[in-house]
Formats: structure tokens, sequence, C-alpha cells
């Protein structure tokens, strides 16, 4: 194994001051309610608005200063979302009076989460995009209140307006001027104009991210997001100008964001490295994008491609491309991973806007153990059980002798009254 280019090691950790600030705002939050979120919204982002609250008025006007084209495009892409979150639904399968002993009945029912918020970033650009991607499931889900926290634009009172529009066209129920973790905060306990949720999705920045952390229990979350990330796979087929556009559209995100490419190809290593300076030259986002390669990215040649599907495994990584020969062979080894795109075409940007996918995924190497969100994520599967006089015969005295072994007394006496 041999690192064309290496990562440099930037601590990425949580701070105890950051934690601790976020301490305080949830506490203050917990409170003071209302006063403290609209006092947070001012101190954060010079938003002065007392209700909080998108009124029906502002969305149209949103509708208006929006390109024609772009609501037909987030129309498409809320389409698509749509589309393949009814066939998630539709796979997932209720289990009713199984017998799993005669006169003992269980099953189970898949129920959505009644009230669901959901985060919206809109810091640095606005992300209408993960709009559509988190309400849009809910409301297939069968979610009933369905409500969207994003921070407005700096310096003034108002969401962007692409923002509103995509979540309108989503189906979300309410909208709230509101970001960081203050938001995080009042969708957990509640303030005099934010009913409190049960479940808490969408990604944000390291005080969102924290502030979920640290809220967790009292809500629900989808998972704890940090930098994204893409890893490509390629052996010597992989097209440069591909690989390198598709690590540059992943830099671009922030600072800490991560491009790794992990090859079998020294020169097509090379190749990418010098591509990459190359296409940096007239990109707009330059100077995040810049700074993203020269510290997060890594170009990485191996010896195989199963050493490259292992190393892929153990990165874990929340968008994965193959650029490889033999596909089958290569989905037949990767498993840890947020969201793959297999083949030269299938670009991370498609997944980002308009395949049908979801682009809220896992980070940091959670994707060993979660998915992304999807309508699941907006489900509980509960189970039932009822049994008649045969059922309680066949398993009522075997409930008695392990009540009786763990020293419940009072276990083993109900389960005695059955039989």
């Amino acid at each position: 194994m041999e690192y064309l280019k290496n990562k440099i090691e930037v601590p990425l950790e949580k701070t105890q001051e950051m934690e601790e600030n976020v301490r305080e705002i949830i506490a203050n939050v917990r409170q003071n309610k209302g006063a403290a979120v609209i006092e947070y919204n001012s101190k954060f982002d010079n938003c002065n608005r007392e209700n909080l609250l998108v009124s029906r008025d502002e969305i149209e006007e949103a509708y208006k200063n929006v390109s024609p084209q772009l609501i037909e495009d987030i129309k498409k892409s809320a389409e698509n979302v749509k589309k393949f979150a009814i066939e998630q639904k539709n796979s997932m399968k209720e289990v009713e009076d199984f017998e799993v002993v005669p006169g003992v009945f269980l099953g189970h029912r898949i129920l959505p989460i009644k009230n669901v918020g959901c985060y919206v970033p809109g810091g640095g650009y606005p992300l209408y995009s993960t709009a559509i991607m988190l309400i849009v499931p809910a409301k297939v889900a069968g979610v009933n209140r369905v409500v969207a926290c994003s921070p407005p634009m700096k310096g003034e009172n108002k969401i962007h307006p692409s923002t509103l529009v995509a979540m309108d066209i989503a189906g979300v129920d309410e909208i709230y001027t509101v970001g960081g973790a203050q938001s995080i905060a009042a969708l957990t306990y509640g303030t005099e104009q934010i009913k409190a949720v049960d479940k808490i999705v969408g990604p944000g920045n390291q005080y969102v991210t924290e502030a979920k952390r640290q809220c967790f229990g009292q809500i629900g979350i989808d998972f704890i997001a940090g930098p994204s990330e893409v890893l490509i796979v390629a052996d010597d087929i992989g097209e440069v100008e591909y690989i390198a556009a598709d690590i540059l559209a992943q830099c671009e995100h922030d600072y800490q964001a991560r491009g790794i490419l992990i090859t079998t190809s020294k020169e097509l290593g090379e190749k990418v490295i010098g591509e990459v300076e190359n296409q940096l030259k007239d990109l707009d986002t330059k100077d995040v994008a810049g700074v993203s390669w020269k510290n997060n990215g890594e170009v990485i040649v191996v010896e195989t491609l199963d050493e490259a599907f292992e190393m892929a495994n153990d990165y874990a990584p929340e968008h994965l491309e193959i650029h490889v020969k033999d596909e089958e062979y290569a989905l037949e080894k990767l498993y840890n991973y947020g969201s793959l795109f297999i083949g030269k075409n299938a670009a991370e940007v498609f997944g980002d806007y308009i395949s049908g996918t979801n682009h809220t995924l896992p980070t940091v190497r959670a994707a060993r153990y979660t998915g992304g969100v999807s309508v699941a994520t907006f489900t509980k599967t509960v189970t039932h059980q009822k049994m008649n006089e045969e059922g309680v015969k066949n398993i009522g005295e075997i409930a008695v002798r392990m009540a009786e072994g763990e020293y419940l007394s009072a276990h083993a006496r109900s389960a005695k009254k059955r039989i």
C-alpha cells in the first residue's frame, strides 16, 4: 500500500468548550423557552423576528423569488424520492397471527411516528435538496406532523426562498425560522411557539450535531452526522476526469469534507491528483474545496481490489463509488457504506438531487451499523401477542420455572394464575 496523497491530521473531535456551550444553550431553552430561542436567533443569525412560524404568505412570496425552472426541478426531485420511498414502504411487511406454538399468536405492526422535526441546514448554501430528502419520506411513512426548522439567511429574517419552496413541495406541515443548537433544543423540549417532536432528523454543523447528541433519549434521532465524505474505488478503467470531479464535488461542502481514492493503478492515482489541481483552477468554490482537498484528501494505491474493498469496508464511507471492471464481484465484497454508486456514470451528485435515493446518510464510519434516512426512519415496529387456553398450557409452566429461576415470585404468580 502506498499513499500518493495523505490527509493532514487535524483533530475533528468536539472540544469540551463547544460541548459546554451547547449544554448551556439547551438548558437556557428548557428554562426560558421562546425567549431564549429568539435571543439566540438574534445573536447568531441577526434575525429579529418574534413570530418564528413561517406564514402561508411568506411561502407564496418565496415562489415568486424562485425561477420556474428550479421549481419544476424541485418537483421532479421530490417525485423521484417519493416513488422510491413508496417502494420502500411497500417492502416493509407486517406480521399477523404467527403461531409460534399452538395457541400462542404473535405479530408486529409498522406504525408511523406521530411528530417529526426535520433540520434543514442553510448556513453556507441554501440546501433545499435536504428538505426533500427529509420531508418526503416522512410523509410517505404517514407521519401526522412534520415540522421543519432552518436558519434564516444571514442578516435577514427569512429562510432562503428556494428552501421554503422545497419544504412546501415536499409536504411540510409547519416551518420555523430558527437554526443551530437552539432549534434542536426547541424541537426537543418545546416552546410557546414550537410544540415538541418525537424524533429529529437531518444534518447540520457541529453545534447542531452536538445538540442532537445531547438531546438523544429525550427524543429520537437519525444518527450523529459528521463531515461529508466520498470514497472511490477504481482499477485501471477509472475515468480520471470523472473521479476528480466527484472528489471536488464532495470537497466543496465544507473545510472538513473528505474525498478519497483507493486504486490498484498508481498511474491513475497520479493522474487524478493532477486533474484535481487542474479542475480547482476555475472552480467557484475553490477556496473551500481546495482547503478540504489539501487537508483531508487521500489517494491510496493498493496491490489488489480485494485490499481496496477491505479498506473501503473499514472506512465505511457515507458515499462509495466503484469504477471497476467486475462490478458484481465488488458488490459481493462491499457491505459498509451509506449509499453505493455503481459504475462511472453513477455520479454521487445524482444521488444528492434527483435519482431518488436519500442523500441523508451516515458519516464518520457510522455506516458500520446503520443505513441512511428512509421511510423506515419515520416508523417503529411494535409487537403484539394473544393466546388461548391451549397457548397458556403450552408455555405457562415454562414461564413459571423461568420466573422462579430469577427469584421473581410475582412474575411466577402472574403466570400460575393463568394456569
